[in-house]
C-alpha cells in the first residue's frame, strides 16, 4: 500500500482485504423517481438534481436488471480482470419502489454466483422496516453483504432546507438506527462544499457519522447542472463556490475528525460533463483527489487524528483516561 493510502481507509483496499481479490460495483438503473419529485413530499427534487439524478453514468433504465448486470459484468471483467461484484442500485430512490417490485429486482441481482454484496441507494425518509427485514433476510440466505447508501449531503438542517432535500437530520438518524438494528451496513453521501456550509459543518459531519458508527462515506464536490434550480441560481450569481484549495482543506479536516474505522469510498465526485456549468474547478476528479492526498502528506496528518470526542471526552480529560 502506498504512503498516501495509509492516511485514510481506501475502499478498494478494504474490498481486496475482505474478499481476497478485486471487487467492482455493477451499477443498475431502475425506472423510478423519488418522493421529492412526485409530490409526496415536494416537486422538482433537490435544487442540484436534474432529471437523471445520480444515474447519468448508468445504462438506460429501459434495460432489464439482467441485461444491465450482464453488460457491466463483461466490461469490468475485460477491463479490470474482476471476478467478484457488488450489485449497485444507484439512481434515484430505490426503496421508494412498490415493495413487491423492489423484492423482484433485488432477488434477480442476488442470483449471480459472482455476487458478494448488494448496495441500495436511497433517501433517509424512504427507509422502512419491511424493506430492511427483506434485505437482511436475503443477505443471510445468499451470504451477501448488504449495504444501504443514504444521501444526506450535510448535517446542517438549515442547508437541508435550502437545497430542498425534503427531510431533516432526524429522519437520517432514525434511518441509521433502523438499518443498524438489522446489522446491515451503511454508506453516507456528503457534499462538503455546499455554499451555505462552513468548516464547523464539515467537522460536525464527521462527528455525527462517527458517533452513529456508519461503515462507509462518499464525499462529493458540488457540481452545477444546467436546467436545475441550482444552475439558475449560479447563473444569477446568487452564490459562490469555494476555491479548490479550500475544498481540499475541508476534506482533510473531515478525515481528521472521522473515526479511523470508517471506510472512504470516494473523496470527490464528478458530474455529467455534457450538462455542467461547474464541476471540479475545471480539472479532472483524479487531480482533485491527488491534491487531497498530497495535502495529507504535506501536513503529515491522517484519518482519525482528531477523533477524540467520543465516550465522555470531558471525563477522560479530567481523569486523564485514554
Amino acid at each position: 500500500m502506498s504512503a498516501n493510502q495509509t492516511r485514510y481507509r481506501v475502499y478498494s483496499e478494504f474490498l481486496k482485504e475482505k474478499f481476497g481479490g478485486k471487487v467492482y460495483k455493477l451499477p443498475i438503473n431502475l425506472p423510478g423517481t423519488c418522493p421529492n419529485r412526485d409530490g409526496t413530499i415536494s416537486t422538482g427534487g433537490c435544487i442540484f438534481c436534474d432529471e437523471e439524478g445520480a444515474g447519468f453514468e448508468c445504462l438506460p433504465s429501459s434495460l432489464s436488471v439482467e441485461e444491465q448486470l450482464a453488460a457491466n459484468r463483461e466490461f469490468f471483467r475485460k477491463r479490470y480482470k474482476a471476478d467478484k461484484f457488488i450489485a449497485y442500485f444507484q439512481a434515484f430512490t430505490n426503496t421508494y419502489l412498490p415493495f413487491e417490485q423492489f423484492k423482484e429486482y433485488v432477488l434477480t441481482a442476488a442470483a449471480g454466483e459472482d455476487m458478494v454484496g448488494i448496495s441500495i441507494s436511497t433517501r433517509p425518509d424512504c427507509i422502512n422496516d419491511r424493506y430492511l427485514d427483506f434485505l437482511a433476510e436475503v443477505g443471510r440466505e445468499k451470504n451477501l453483504v448488504m449495504d444501504i447508501e443514504l444521501g444526506l449531503q450535510t448535517v446542517n438542517y438549515h442547508s437541508l432546507l435550502r437545497v430542498n432535500r425534503g427531510h431533516t437530520l432526524a429522519e437520517f438518524i432514525d434511518a441509521v438506527q433502523r438499518i443498524r438494528e438489522r446489522e446491515l451496513e451503511i454508506c453516507v453521501h456528503l457534499i462538503l462544499n455546499l455554499p451555505w456550509d462552513d468548516m464547523v459543518d464539515v467537522i460536525e459531519n464527521a462527528k455525527i457519522l462517527s458517533a452513529l458508527q456508519v461503515q462507509y462515506v462518499k464525499l462529493h464536490s458540488l457540481y452545477v447542472v444546467r436546467g436545475t434550480v441550482l444552475g439558475e441560481m449560479y447563473r444569477r450569481g446568487e452564490f459562490s463556490i469555494i476555491p479548490m484549495e479550500e475544498y481540499v482543506d475541508r476534506v482533510v479536516t473531515f478525515l481528521e475528525y472521522l473515526h479511523p474505522d470508517i471506510v472512504i469510498q470516494r473523496l470527490v465526485g464528478r458530474g455529467p460533463y455534457d450538462r455542467v456549468l461547474f464541476s471540479n474547478w475545471g480539472v479532472s476528479w483524479w487531480q482533485v483527489k491527488q491534491r487531497i492526498e498530497a495535502r495529507l502528506e504535506e501536513l503529515a496528518t491522517y484519518q482519525g487524528r482528531r477523533c477524540d470526542y467520543l465516550n465522555g471526552p470531558a471525563l477522560r480529560k479530567r481523569f486523564n483516561w485514554k
